[in-house]
């Protein structure tokens, strides 16, 4: 590595442990309007460990219909005012919605390092639902999580929500239930600017980096190039590995990828998308009621400009122009 790209990746790896000092201190000052559970930093994995076996095919091979979700009971309900014995009017006697979310990948989840407020596309599409029960956006409670975590704490009931960037597909479909699509992406690679690599094909036998417990490090492992998995904790170990040299690119979808290329300019997206990835919101499979109440509050988003106002403030032409919402599909 030669030393100015050794500098490069030392004041990035400087920058991410100052942001997660930040992180902690906050945590310990003055009560905010929303409030974060940060798990334990975890430093870049090294070179070869967390390598990944490659794998015939992805996990999410579809065998359903992954895009149709349950269909809103009607109208939403009053702000304050949810219907007697629902998952929403526990929630709402909480006093808090709980959502897990990544704070690492910018543009959709990530920590402002000037004013310490999880910020993002997500993160807004997650007070727009807290809006939705209790009438005030920032009556939440964000936990930050990593990629691996997002169905567990589903499962075990420490969050009501994740909200982060998450693929629907019927592997996970078995485990938790989804909102209709609410963005769509597609994996791409992020590879140094001075990289002659073009495409994933031209990876072969390099290690590509991804977030464990995503369809990414899946979708590596299967292509015909035989490019080398490495999974990461989160998305920058991916990019601090790649600064250093330990990884030859990332890849996943083309959103998380615009920001990490946010917080590093000397990285470039390359070659066309090669997945279709349908962002959904992660709710338990015993909660059907706030499946169908997530589902109105994003259709509201649809036709009253709201998913267009978002996309615009977090995204804006980083992807292309922007789109129209994905259309909403339902099952019943």
């Amino acid at each position: 590595m030669n030393p100015e790209k050794g500098q490069r990746a030392r004041r990035v790896a400087t920058g991410l442990a100052v942001g997660g000092l930040a992180v902690v201190l906050s945590a310990c000052g003055a009560s905010q309007a929303a409030t974060v559970t940060v798990p334990g930093l975890t430093e870049p994995t090294p070179a070869g460990v967390g390598t990944v076996a490659p794998s015939p095919a992805p996990s999410g091979a579809q065998t359903c219909h992954p895009l149709e979700s349950l269909r809103p009971s009607g109208p939403l309900p009053r702000p304050g005012h949810m219907p007697a014995g629902s998952t929403m009017a526990r929630i709402y006697h909480s006093r808090h919605l709980i959502v897990g979310v990544d704070q690492t990948t910018d543009l959709f989840g990530y920590r402002n390092p000037l004013n310490g407020q999880l910020q993002g596309f997500d993160i807004d599409i997650a007070r727009q639902i807290a809006q939705a029960i209790f009438g005030n956006p920032n009556q939440i409670e964000f936990k930050a999580i990593t990629s691996q975590q997002r169905i567990p704490v589903i499962q075990n009931g420490s969050v009501d929500i994740v909200a982060d960037s998450m693929t629907i597909n019927c592997a996970r479909l078995k485990l938790v239930d989804f909102s209709t699509d609410y963005f769509n992406a597609g994996q791409r690679v992020l590879v140094p600017i001075d990289s002659p690599v073009r495409s994933i094909s031209q990876l072969g036998h390099q290690k590509v980096c991804a977030a464990s417990g995503t369809t990414s490090i899946e979708t590596i492992a299967a292509q015909p190039s035989h490019p080398i998995p490495v999974a990461a904790a989160n998305w920058t170990d991916c990019l601090v590995m790649m600064q250093q040299g330990q990884v030859a690119a990332i890849s996943t979808d083309d959103s998380v990828l615009a920001g990490l290329q946010v917080q590093d300019p000397e990285t470039k997206l390359v070659g066309p998308k090669f997945t279709f990835e349908p962002h959904g919101i992660a709710v338990s499979k015993n909660s059907p009621d706030l499946v169908r109440f997530v589902n109105a509050v994003l259709e509201r988003m649809r036709t009253d400009g709201q998913w267009a106002a978002l996309y615009r403030k977090w995204i804006g032409s980083r992807l292309g122009p922007v789109p129209a919402p994905p259309p909403a599909e339902y099952r019943s």
